[in-house]
């Protein structure tokens, strides 16, 4: 089977996030298999996906594994996924996808970005944890929970320097939340063309710093449209590679805007 490797939340090569993509002729393998694959591949996440039959709630079935674990839910390889479909012709126009976080949709616009429509994430204050900000090596001002379907720890800090600055002890962030945690900050110099500033660190899920990371953003839209005072958003995640992400909330269900660029093409022989 065909096997691309697509570049999430950016409009050129060897920036965003990377993602592989696997389109399968029927069901799902078995999980042994589609973790092996993720495994070999060893981007953040690999994305699998099948057709469905017509006339249901959901055009696709889609999944998303890490190279240790399967997860709840995955922005940017579901933007690969959807890239995927539209450039080699497998499906037009918007497409649902059925997955463990519910039906979510990518809607294709014409200048070429895909918008994804998620569930926003519920946000719940929280206490810092003791031990954070030494893992973290900044002090949060405000925590929060981010609910089931992301399963992080939300950490604010004073500034984007800050942010920048972060050399955590990965290992020692795992014990915080299910999956990692997610540290921003509100842009210094919003004329630079985003709003606010984050990075995510996973260990959980074998991934010490995800590049972009558009589940994220189902958490951080809500908490930046409440700061700033408007629904719609830029994020700049600030890792090696970087990417932007556009947000719009829109109640219980955020809009996550980005483009997306196939790096490689090939077959998988397993």
């Amino acid at each position: 089977m065909r096997m691309r490797i697509v570049d999430a939340f950016t409009d050129r090569p060897f920036a965003g996030n990377p993602a592989g993509v696997l389109l399968l002729d029927d069901v799902f393998p078995d999980d042994d298999w589609l973790q092996n694959v993720a495994m070999e591949i060893n981007h953040a996440e690999t994305a699998f996906a099948h057709r469905l039959p017509e006339g249901g709630e959901a055009d696709w079935a889609l999944r998303w594994f890490t190279p240790v674990a399967e997860v709840a839910m995955c922005g940017h390889a579901t933007l690969a996924t959807a890239h995927v479909l539209h450039t080699t012709g497998a499906h037009a126009g918007r497409v649902r996808f059925a997955t463990r976080s519910g039906v979510l949709i990518a809607m294709p616009a014409a200048d070429g970005s895909i918008t994804l429509d998620f569930p926003t994430a519920p946000l719940t204050p929280a206490e810092v944890p003791a031990g954070v900000a030494e893992a973290l090596g900044a002090q949060p001002v405000a925590a929060f929970d981010t609910g089931p379907n992301i399963g992080d720890l939300l950490v604010e800090l004073a500034d984007e320097k800050t942010v920048l600055g972060l050399a955590p002890d990965h290992k020692s962030l795992g014990a915080y939340s299910a999956r990692g945690i997610i540290a921003t900050a509100r842009a210094d110099d919003a004329s630079r063309g985003y709003d606010f500033v984050s990075r995510c660190f996973f260990p959980n899920v074998g991934i010490d710093e995800d590049p972009v990371t558009g589940s994220a953003h189902t958490a951080l839209a809500p908490h930046w449209s409440a700061r700033l005072g408007r629904n719609d958003l830029t994020g700049l995640q600030a890792s090696r590679r970087t990417g932007l992400v556009r947000t719009g909330l829109r109640g219980d269900r955020t809009l996550l805007t980005g483009r997306a660029v196939t790096v490689i093409e090939g077959d998988l022989h397993a």
